[in-house]
């Protein structure tokens, strides 16, 4: 995939952005937030896959249903997934401002990962699917700030071999 191709994906999904956003902001004028009854979240993140993709991950308690828009109690947290070739390893950062370590569950299979977070004020919950296979029994985790961060060792090399190709 060329940088011009990459960059056409960019460019139609930010028209396609804006054409969401006046969409949005004319339901959330003054008198329509009363419907709503909580605060609106909404965003994505593009990157680039191990398999050298375009990702567009979504998060927020925002999700569009045909024309209209429908909110939750439960947010999809910002999730980061960095696949770590030289270490083999698998980093997962999750961004859940407003809950403490206790009220975090995690529960990983060998490729993806569960996270759920609840107290009295904020609920979050996502599902991570993975591009490799990980040992769920290496994961290591901390929290911090309102950021998670879970390492899990992958099962294979995460570089594919392969034969060195001499150029002449």
């Amino acid at each position: 995939m060329s940088f011009w191709d990459i960059w056409d994906v960019i460019e139609r999904l930010r028209k396609r952005m804006m054409e969401e956003i006046e969409e949005a902001e004319e339901m959330f004028h003054e008198p329509e937030k009363e419907k709503f009854g909580r605060h609106a979240v909404f965003g994505f993140s593009l990157g680039i896959g191990p398999d050298g993709k375009p990702v567009i991950r979504e998060f927020g308690n925002v999700k569009p249903v045909g024309k209209k828009i429908v909110t939750s109690e439960v947010r999809e947290p910002f999730v980061d997934v960095i696949y770590d070739d030289a270490n083999n390893e698998v980093k997962i950062i999750a961004e859940m401002p407003g809950v403490t370590k206790d009220n975090i569950d995690v529960e990983a299979s060998a490729d993806s990962v569960h996270i759920k977070a609840e107290d009295d004020k904020r609920k979050y919950e996502t599902a991570v699917p993975l591009n490799t296979k990980i040992d769920p029994k290496s994961a290591k985790a901390s929290y911090k700030n309102g950021v998670l961060e879970i390492r899990f060792k992958t099962k294979e090399p995460l570089k594919k071999g392969g034969v060195r190709i001499n150029v002449e």
